[in-house]
């Protein structure tokens, strides 16, 4: 039987600390246990030299899960085990103790009095992987505590530093024990293929390949058993007993390889290569472990998210009153060059867009059908007939023979526009269609049906607007478009903060007009800044007139073949986010 698995009617050690951190740390563990084992009647105690001579070890009978404090190594009066990221400390200790949270859940079964004991050990040997495998199955981020126990469970379960006389060696027994419990591990998926390649070949040298493929498919078998079948577990136990012709009905001895190969003679004072290759593997797992990012709290990640978002929104609500309200800065590039009359081609483009907003807009009258018992509606004969035998019967009338049907308006989605132009050298083509394609599109935002708003700016050394949310504008502005640097990340905050691009509500998209030729620090600012919008829900379209321009990842891109239709471009793209709003 595992070292860390007692007796099921074992009363426990009862170990009686005189610090009283370890009672304070013990209340602590007991009360995050029930959501690791699924289960609210567990006691845990923790303290030196608990753990019934393991790490740790589970108690069925009372419901007791004992830790060794010997290998907590840090002050228990500085542990707080609610704290997730304080578990990283103690890591090998909280996994032993997850470890036996899994026992408490999954092993649901106990061995009948009767059954063979050599069977028992086997069925308990292949218990520890099916468990674990169990475990990770139902919380996967409990892997991570797992692996940080191998080492120190492994190392009680096979003696490994323990007396010499009791080290795995190259005997059938050892080998089939170490591969039970470590290359059982990778296949439950707790360790990894390559952590055991070096113990599994010692082990095929040790058993031969078709010994080792038979006890591979037994423990397999083991991990695709149910929690409570122990008829199927001991029967698997018998197996295992079969394929190395050991004496069912004899126990399995710790320390069953004292002398080699079964010779007799005495033990080597050097560890064996059995010995050398578990200790390699726990070694190796041990440093992967350190070097893995640990399982972070929900909570605390929710609200590092929560922060995060908030933090964005800030910057957001900054730029855009920075750009808005103040024009953006007044010195510098990133210059505008005057204002000029819309003409009769612009004017009829946005009585045009307008109509196809209002169109798209639309939507079907939602039907909701009711019943009653007193008319308006249509009657049922079944509902009267059913009413009727009610009354006969002299019930309470429950039966609701009429229906009707009201059909109620859907509401249009409101409609939220950004458009961020790029005047950088290279993009002197955009300058009077985006000009143009600025002013269509707030002016068809004041003549559609849909609740709608639009806000353009350009982006260069800095950012300024062309068109306002929330206002009309009666000429259009025309801009330059001769600066050296791109400040997309403070152009996409800007239209974020003026029209709300990433709050849920509306039908929202952000279009860019630029080839992305960009400087790596504004590029990977606005990346960031881009993913968000998405990531909240809001369509990104891409303009550009070359395949071989650099878009963000994540922009819908779309190639102007003749800039000329940039505005027409930027509305179907606007009628066809609103027909996907809901």
């Amino acid at each position: 039987m595992s070292n860390h698995l007692a007796d099921p009617a074992a009363p426990g050690t009862a170990v009686f600390p005189t610090r009283p951190e370890w009672l304070t740390l013990s209340a602590a563990l007991a009360d995050e246990v029930p959501v690791i084992a699924d289960r609210d009647d567990l006691l845990v105690t923790i303290a030196p030299g608990a753990g019934g001579g393991a790490a740790a070890c589970f108690y069925p009978g009372p419901a007791l899960i004992e830790v060794d404090g010997n290998h907590l190594k840090v002050d228990p009066a500085t542990v707080d085990p609610a704290n997730i990221g304080d578990r990283t400390r103690y890591a090998a200790t909280w996994g032993a103790l997850t470890h036996e949270c899994g026992h408490a859940k999954h092993t649901a079964w106990d061995p009948p009095e009767d059954a063979p004991p050599g069977v028992v050990d086997a069925a308990m040997l292949l218990e520890e992987a099916r468990m674990e495998a169990a475990q990770i199955r139902r919380r996967p981020d409990d892997r991570h505590w797992l692996r940080a126990c191998v080492k120190e469970l492994v190392a009680d379960d096979l003696h490994l530093f323990a007396d010499p006389a009791t080290t795995p060696q190259m005997t059938s027994a050892d080998a089939a024990r170490s591969a039970a419990l470590l290359l059982g591990r990778a296949d439950g998926g707790v360790l990894t293929e390559a952590e055991v390649a070096p113990l599994a070949r010692v082990i095929e040298d040790v058993l031969g390949p078709d010994t080792l493929s038979k006890l591979r498919a037994v423990w397999r078998a083991a991990l695709h058993t149910a929690d409570d079948d122990g008829e199927t577990m001991l029967d698997l136990g018998r197996q295992w007993c079969e394929i190395l012709a050991t004496d069912p009905n004899q126990p399995t001895p710790p320390g069953t390889s004292g002398t080699p190969n079964g010779t007799g003679s005495p033990a080597p004072s050097t560890p064996s290569p059995m010995a050398e290759a578990i200790a390699t593997v726990l070694d190796n797992v041990a440093a992967n472990v350190a070097r893995q990012q640990p399982p972070e709290d929900p909570t605390a990640r929710a609200a590092a998210a929560q922060a995060r978002e908030k933090a964005a929104q800030k910057e957001a609500d900054r730029a855009a009153r920075k750009t808005f309200r103040a024009g953006g800065p007044r010195d510098g590039r990133t210059a505008l060059a005057g204002t000029r009359p819309p003409t009769q081609d612009e004017r009829t483009a946005a009585r045009v867009l307008a109509r196809a907003l209002d169109s798209a807009g639309a939507r079907e009258r939602s039907a909701v059908k009711t019943t009653s018992v007193v008319p308006p509606g249509r009657l049922r004969m079944r509902g009267a007939l059913a009413a009727d035998a009610q009354r006969a019967a002299g019930a309470l009338p429950t039966a609701e023979p009429f229906t009707r049907i009201t059909r109620t308006a859907t509401p249009t989605p409101p409609l939220r526009l950004g458009i961020a132009c790029d005047v950088s050298g290279t993009m002197r083509w955009a300058r009077d269609h985006v000009a143009s394609a600025a002013w269509i599109l707030a002016t068809a935002a004041r003549h559609t049906r849909v609740p709608a708003d639009t806000a353009t700016v350009i982006f260069g050394n800095h950012v300024r607007p062309l068109t306002h949310p929330g206002r009309t504008p009666a000429v259009v502005t025309e801009f330059k478009s001769d600066d050296n640097w791109e400040d997309i990340p403070t152009a996409i905050a800007a239209v974020d903060g003026a029209l709300g691009l990433s709050s849920p509500g509306a039908a929202r998209l952000l279009v860019v007009v630029s080839d992305g030729q960009f400087r790596d620090q504004p590029r990977a600012e606005g990346q960031k800044r881009l993913n968000r919008l998405r990531a909240a829900g809001c369509a990104v379209l891409w303009l550009t007139t070359s395949k071989s321009d650099t878009p963000l990842d994540g922009a819908r891109v779309h190639l102007l073949t003749d800039p000329s239709t940039t505005a027409q471009a930027i509305g179907r793209a606007a009628t066809a986010a609103l027909r996907v709003a809901h």
